[in-house]
This record gives C-alpha cells, sequence and structure tokens, in this order.
C-alpha cells in the first residue's frame, strides 16, 4: 500500500509533463513559427521560385563574377562546421594567412589597397555568411571586370545589403554575402534578358 501513492504521483507527474513538453510545448513553437514562416523555415533565398540557400548559411563561392565570402576551416560544410582553435601566435596560423591573401591578390589583381582581414581569418563557425563592407567593396574591381556592371551598380548592392549594428550599438556593419550574391545573379540574369 505505502507503494502505491508514490506510483500514482510519478504517473501523474509523468502525463503531465508528456502533456506540457510534448505536446503543448511542440505546439506552441510550431505556431510561433508559423508568424514568420521565412525564419522557421530556414530563410531560404530563391531565384525564380528555385531555392539558392540560406541567408544563415554562407557558400564556397569560385565564380569570380559574385562576391566571395570568409574563408571557412570546414570548407562551409554543415557536416563538419567548426573553426580552427589556431591562436594568434599559431605559425600555421600565419602560414595560411599569408596563404590566403596571395590566392586574393592573384585573383582580384586590379584591387587596392590592404586585404581586409576577414578575407584572410576563418569564420568561427566556418559558415558565416557575412563579410564586411569593406571586403565587398575590396572585390569591386574583380566583379565589375567579370560582370560588365558598373561600379557605381554594384556598391549600390552592396549598399542594399549592409546591415548595421543592432540598436546601433552591437556587432559591426556586415553584408549577407548569399543574398547579396542572389541579387547580383538576379540583376545579371534580368540584363541578359534585355
Amino acid at each position: 500500500m505505502s507503494l502505491l501513492r508514490p506510483t500514482l504521483a510519478a504517473t501523474r507527474m509523468l502525463l503531465v509533463l508528456t502533456v506540457l513538453f510534448g505536446i503543448a510545448y511542440p505546439a506552441l513553437m510550431t505556431g510561433i513559427g508559423r508568424l514568420v514562416p521565412g525564419r522557421a523555415d530556414g530563410s531560404i533565398i530563391t531565384v525564380d521560385g528555385t531555392p539558392v540557400g540560406s541567408s544563415l548559411l554562407g557558400q564556397a563561392v569560385e565564380d569570380p563574377a559574385l562576391f566571395h565570402g570568409r574563408p571557412s576551416a570546414s570548407g562551409a560544410s554543415g557536416e563538419t562546421s567548426g573553426g580552427t582553435n589556431l591562436g594568434p601566435s599559431s605559425a600555421e596560423l600565419a602560414a595560411q594567412v599569408a596563404e590566403r591573401e596571395s590566392l586574393l591578390r592573384a585573383a582580384n589583381p586590379a584591387a587596392s589597397g590592404p586585404v581586409p582581414a576577414d578575407a584572410l581569418t576563418a569564420s568561427a563557425s566556418g559558415l558565416d555568411p557575412h563579410i564586411s563592407p569593406e571586403y565587398a567593396t575590396w572585390q569591386l574591381p574583380r566583379i565589375a571586370a567579370a560582370t560588365g556592371l558598373s561600379r557605381a551598380d554594384l556598391e549600390a548592392l552592396i549598399a542594399d545589403h549592409t546591415a548595421r549594428p543592432a540598436l546601433g550599438l552591437i556587432g559591426n556593419r556586415r553584408v549577407n554575402v548569399t543574398e547579396l550574391n542572389a541579387d547580383l545573379a538576379a540583376a545579371l540574369a534580368a540584363r541578359a534578358d534585355r
């Protein structure tokens, strides 16, 4: 008789928690997600109805007509995302930065000034879709030559995709490369249709 009372209490608690966290909470989160469907579904970017990426994830881009994102220690793969954990005094990190600078200068021979830091250093997650406006601007000569678009048109695209710091204080100005490239590809397609 002494085990019946705790067993009933435990069974009631199991049922209450199952309903609360197994049904009510998931239903509430699904309902909230429906209020912002684009974000709840992964912030998918579509071009002509075809999904081309997510605004939350960077992509490895080799096309000289598109903006390149930050380097990724994981090859921009969600399966192996992560950084290298190399410290600022690491000889391996210094070698990686020097190699990246050499490759960037070769791919962007008309670019002037120093290579922006975010072009040389990998993001912590390896999936960061953002670059600095300075890095986007540094790539303009290559993209203008590859696309035939004017520098002013490309600068306007960058400005349209430059996000300000949250509340004017938190974070830095940043450009979402995935969104920028989707709009650049759309602009190139529209120009080709003329």
